[in-house]
């Protein structure tokens, strides 16, 4: 398990009382007898995703290490989920992704 994959499961476990959240692997690739897929999901989808149980808003969190960097089209999926009123934002840490949670 990557370091990454280990914050996303850590959020998961953190915000389950306050969201329900999914985890999206985002690509393309071949399966074993080389057919070509798509996750079918856009370009910098967030790795979780799902909605906040107090008030039915769209969540999603874009999961980095510390050192992990965004992609300009995942800092644009955010921005376009946080204009059509989403909570959305980049979590390092199960403590960044409560903070994102509360915020709103």
């Amino acid at each position: 398990m990557t370091e990454e994959h280990k914050i996303q499961n850590e959020i998961r476990i953190a915000l389950s009382d306050s969201c329900i959240l999914f985890r999206m692997n985002v690509g393309t690739g071949y399966t074993q007898d080389g057919r070509y897929f798509s996750t079918g999901v856009p370009k910098g989808f967030s790795d979780l995703f799902g909605f906040r149980k107090s008030d039915g808003r769209a969540v999603f969190i874009e999961v980095k290490t510390l050192t992990g960097r965004p992609t300009n089209q995942q800092k644009h999926f955010l921005d376009t989920m946080q204009k059509n009123g989403a909570v959305a934002g980049i979590c390092h840490s199960v403590k960044d992704a409560l903070n994102l949670i509360k915020g709103d």
